[in-house]
């Protein structure tokens, strides 16, 4: 196989310099390309509507992303909504909850936040404040996970779509300019609009990785050899699995 020279990363580029690709980029002499294949789009206040719920009908509301924190204050002020001062929020990382500062005034005494990045580690805190009415924010695509496990604890609960993941199309010219010899892929909806885009994609000997066991599912279902797929135990992350790899296909 030819040497791999330039590698897709379908995610955002990182805004901090201290991110580990690049130190892969420069450790092995690689260009990385941050293009993600599909991108979040919120509703629109009609199409909220449609679910009847209203955001005041709340005391307390679960964020799960920055999309979700994102979309609820924008359909907020789209709608013409003011929150109450003493809405409470429910973060499932500290990075989240932080992140609300963006819209509102952070105040620990309505702010709480988890520590793994799952609901879990956040239903000890939610229990206490049983008496909540929550609001859960989600994605068009997600399961019945968090329904059922805010209903094992009795919790006062209603979940909302407040936007969807769609694919973030090629114009042309990035069509014509595809020339990577590596892509990362991170979900089975970036996998989908990577086959949307490049119908006559032929792999040959092109490297693809992927984060997640439905991610490398997708990948193969698509007819795609997958050639590194994270996590391991050896290796949590995209980016250890990755220097491991190139270190061992120079």
């Amino acid at each position: 196989m030819k040497k791999i020279k330039k590698i897709l990363i379908s995610q955002p580029e990182p805004s901090s310099e201290k991110s580990p690709y690049f130190d892969i980029a420069k450790d092995f002499g690689v260009e990385l390309v941050f293009r993600p294949f599909i991108k979040v789009e919120g509703l629109s206040p009609k199409e909220f509507r449609q679910q009847k719920i209203g955001l005041l009908d709340f005391t307390a509301v679960v964020f799960t992303s920055r999309h979700a924190i994102d979309n609820y204050f924008t359909l907020a002020k789209e709608m013409r909504i003011t929150i109450p001062e003493d809405m409470k929020y429910f973060c499932v990382t500290e990075t989240i909850a932080l992140y609300i500062q963006k819209y509102v005034q952070y105040r620990k005494r309505k702010v709480f936040f988890g520590n793994t990045g799952k609901l879990d580690s956040l239903i000890p805190t939610m229990v206490k404040h049983k008496n909540e009415k929550y609001l859960v924010p989600l994605s068009s695509v997600h399961n019945g996970d968090v329904k059922e496990l805010l209903d094992s604890k009795k919790l006062i609960h209603t979940e909302c779509v407040m936007y969807r993941t769609v694919s973030n199309d090629f114009t042309e010219e990035e069509a014509a300019q595809f020339d990577c010899n590596m892509l990362v892929f991170f979900s089975p909806s970036g996998i989908k609009s990577f086959t949307k885009n490049f119908p006559s994609f032929e792999q040959n000997d092109v490297r693809i990785a992927t984060f997640g066991p439905a991610t490398a599912k997708a990948v193969t279902d698509a007819g795609y050899r997958l050639d590194l797929e994270a996590p391991t135990k050896e290796h949590p992350s995209m980016t250890s699995a990755l220097r491991y790899y190139l270190e061992n296909n120079k």
